[in-house]
């Protein structure tokens, strides 16, 4: 929002560190103070920026469930109701007298594509350039979320006074649809007119709702103008300037929920600038089966709610006639009932987020102010010790780093080939956790092995002083039926040695000091043993298993040269990988 316009709409004006410190009062956070040069500069450089305008913009994070803190209009009404500068307004939807009222027919073909309609009229209304902007700027935010990218519910605002009702919501084959569609010179079929935004940076995200349906949603007025296609565009013919004076809302949409509540945030935020404010005038809709509905809804309802409920989960005690007060600057008008055990709390058609007690509970914690709870020590007496996992690989990092190797730490993710064609084993036989749409080649797998992350990052050091001698415990993952999640990690400790010979002594050398730091004797009772095996990375012949606590825990030995050269290495290298958690 501009600051200048939040600072004449509030009334005063605040210093930026005010205006911070009002934002998190209200459970708001000011993100950062910009304009639209900064904007531009910082994305796209200096010059582009040229030109653009310099007027202090705020950029204001607002909780995604306050649909109507997302404009100029309602982030001041809810800050003034806060500091009880004003009372909560209340809204009205008039009914117009039999037969004048405005009413939008929906036909049976729409059900397959887009069944829902929902409509309101904002009367004498006006509009200045940033009320227009403002109003344009709000649709937009609601339907980047609550409307779901257009999907669920897609909003068209059109001036009322270039149409004549009743309206008619329906569904047509593509070419059957011709119309001239906002800001373009010329008419179009709805066919040319999808070719037309294939390129348009902002619609075309938009064109696969409806693009491989055989009927497109439209809406017309008694006169067979189009007043919009939704969810792609609406028509030239019926759009809003700063000289409209009434405006006709309509909002189609596949959740009749979402629609609801998008039309009842639009004209709650915007019947401010009618000539009666807060006034809404209905429109009665038409169904296919011939029922009838008044819409905007602007429900109101109550909800009560022990005090003492709002005082145990906030941690709190205040007396429910102030708690009353808290809600009411939280623009949820409450007052305390029956010997005051029960407060009522009534939630606006703006509200929409109230579903259960407990979002009360927040709004009264958010006007307590989050910074005034009293910081309580826990009923609950609980030591905290590290994992042992953790610790136990803590004190092997030092030792190996003692023992002259140096730490890595790779990614988790790595490619099919790296764990499978690169080692010589097929990718089925590695049991690996796949990624379902990885972005990259790089990240299709949850490592099964520390051994590639190893080797890559020797490859991305080749040009340092031989020997390399490098370490990492990390965990690795393997698919697993009989947990939960359907996977389970291992902790791993691997180590390389990689220089001129391949130094399959200096990696067995560290193979027992690890033991002898872990006090495992080398013997086959209670000990460790290592027996001769063979392994696809491995060169035939110079390849170890190591056994303890009864149980194979990894392999030692040589790497196979054709895995060497896969890797892009020149030297040979010989490797330590085993399971720690063994030894916990």
């Amino acid at each position: 929002v501009k600051r200048e316009l939040l600072f004449r709409a509030l009334g005063r004006s605040y210093t930026d560190e005010e205006f911070d410190e009002l934002c998190f009062e209200f459970g708001l956070e000011l993100d950062e103070i910009t304009s639209e040069k900064d904007i531009i500069s910082k994305e796209k450089g200096e010059e582009k920026a040229k030109g653009a305008s310099d007027v202090v913009l705020y950029k204001i994070d607002v909780p995604a469930n306050r649909y109507d803190l997302l404009c100029l209009e309602g982030l001041v009404r809810g800050l003034q109701v806060f500091k009880e500068r004003i009372n909560l307004p209340r809204f009205e939807k008039i009914i117009p007298a039999e037969g004048e009222g405005q009413r939008l027919i929906i036909t049976e073909q729409t059900a397959q594509i887009r069944p829902h309609a929902v409509a309101a009229v904002l009367r004498n209304i006006t509009f200045t350039k940033d009320r227009y902007d403002s109003f344009i700027d709000l649709q937009e935010k609601l339907h980047q979320n609550i409307c779901r990218k257009r999907a669920l519910v897609a909003i068209g605002t059109h001036d009322l006074d270039t149409i004549t009702g009743p309206f008619t919501f329906t569904a047509k084959a593509p070419s059957e649809i011709k119309f001239k569609p906002l800001n373009q010179s010329q008419e179009y079929t709805a066919s040319q007119i999808m070719d037309l935004y294939r390129t348009d940076s902002h619609l075309r995200h938009y064109l696969h709702l409806i693009e491989n349906k055989p009927r497109y949603p439209v809406i017309y007025d008694s006169n067979g103008v189009v007043l919009s296609m939704p969810p792609i565009i609406n028509g030239d013919h019926t759009k809003i300037s700063l000289n409209t004076r009434n405006v006709f809302i309509e909002c189609t949409g596949t959740d009749i929920t979402k629609a609801k509540i998008v039309l009842d945030i639009i004209v709650t935020m915007f019947s401010e600038y009618c000539e009666k404010p807060f006034t809404v005038e209905a429109v009665e809709v038409v169904y296919p089966n011939g029922k009838t509905h008044i819409y905007p809804e602007l429900a109101y309802r109550t909800e009560k709610v022990k005090p003492d409920y709002i005082n145990k989960k906030v941690g709190i005690s205040e007396t429910p006639s102030s708690l009353a007060k808290l809600l009411t600057r939280m623009c949820l008008k409450s007052h305390v009932t029956g010997n005051g055990n029960h407060i009522e709390v009534e939630i606006p058609p703006t509200r929409a987020d109230i579903i259960h007690a407990c979002d009360i509970v927040e709004d009264a914690a958010i006007a307590y102010g989050y910074n005034n709870i009293q910081m309580v020590i826990p009923k609950t007496y609980t030591i905290a010790n590290q994992l042992p996992l953790n610790k136990l690989a803590e004190l092997l990092r030092l030792d190996l780093a003692a023992a002259g190797f140096t730490e890595a730490l790779t990614f988790a993710l790595c490619s099919q080939e790296d764990i499978a064609d690169k080692l010589g084993m097929d990718i089925s036989a590695t049991n690996a956790v796949r990624i379902a749409n990885p972005k990259t080649a790089e990240f299709q797998v949850a490592r099964t092995t520390l051994l590639p992350g190893l080797l890559k990052t020797i490859a991305a050091n080749r040009k340092m002083p031989l020997p390399l001698k490098l370490f990492e415990i990390s965990d690795i993952v393997v698919k697993d039926p009989n947990t939960d999640v359907g996977a389970r990690n291992y902790r791993h400790l691997c180590a390389i040695y990689y220089n001129k010979s391949p130094g399959f002594e200096i990696i067995h050398g560290l193979l027992d000091r690890v033991m002898q730091v872990l006090e495992v004797p080398p013997n086959e009772e209670n000990g460790y043993t290592i027996k001769a095996a063979e392994g696809t990375a491995f060169f035939p012949g110079r390849c170890a298993e190591v056994f303890a606590k009864g149980q194979s825990i990894g392999k030692l030995g040589v790497i196979h040269p054709d895995v060497i050269t896969k890797f892009e290495l020149t030297m040979p290298c010989s490797v330590l990988e085993i399971n720690i958690e063994p030894f916990v």
